[in-house]
């Protein structure tokens, strides 16, 4: 295939209905502490995970498809990661890939997800990971709709969605750029 791109578009535009500034401004996502969780908080925060959450953040396990309970999410807001609460990727830039899971075109900030090559069941792909904890995400395609042309396939369990004008999440209480969006929201 030489630079034909796929069928795909992203949903309508939306005006910004957050009152939490990291959606207006990429730069201020640079406010999050990205330093992962010390060993007594990645352990709190691993008690309250189910088993599935547990196999599909941990071991980079995969949810089965068309079950997620973000798929058909169409609420204004953010996901966040599911374990650290780190913001990943905002409702305005999900589309419906007709994957069987959610997907999404961009995170909020690209430092906030990493990236790792993925050779397992004898393909080789692009797995994405949380910055803050690791916790596996899902995997990134370069088959999304404009203006990336990535799709960022996501496994429901690995997300916490928080719906525009409510307080980000702060599980690692660390205050900060949670809390001040927290104040702001």
């Amino acid at each position: 295939m030489t630079g034909a791109r796929p069928a795909v578009e992203p949903g309508p535009a939306r005006p910004d209905l957050f009152r939490i500034p990291f959606l207006a401004q990429d730069d201020a996502m640079s406010q999050f502490d990205l330093s992962p969780p010390d060993t007594a908080q990645r352990a709190a925060l691993i008690a309250g995970l189910s088993d599935e959450e547990r196999h599909v953040l941990l071991q980079h396990g995969t949810e089965a498809p068309f079950c997620g309970a973000f798929l058909d999410n169409k609420l204004e807001g953010v996901y966040t990661c599911r374990l650290c609460g780190l913001p990943l990727f905002a409702s305005s830039a999900k589309f419906e890939s007709g994957t069987g899971w959610p997907s999404f075109f961009k995170p909020v900030d690209a430092a906030h997800v990493r990236t790792i090559r993925d050779t397992s069941y004898g393909m080789i792909r692009t797995e994405i990971t949380c910055a803050r904890c690791d916790s596996h995400l899902g995997h990134v395609f370069p088959d999304g709709p404009p203006p990336t042309y990535e799709r960022h396939c996501l496994n429901s369990v690995s997300l916490s969605f928080t719906e525009a004008g409510k307080a980000l999440p702060d599980p690692l209480h660390r205050g900060g750029a949670e809390a001040q969006l927290a104040q702001a929201a």
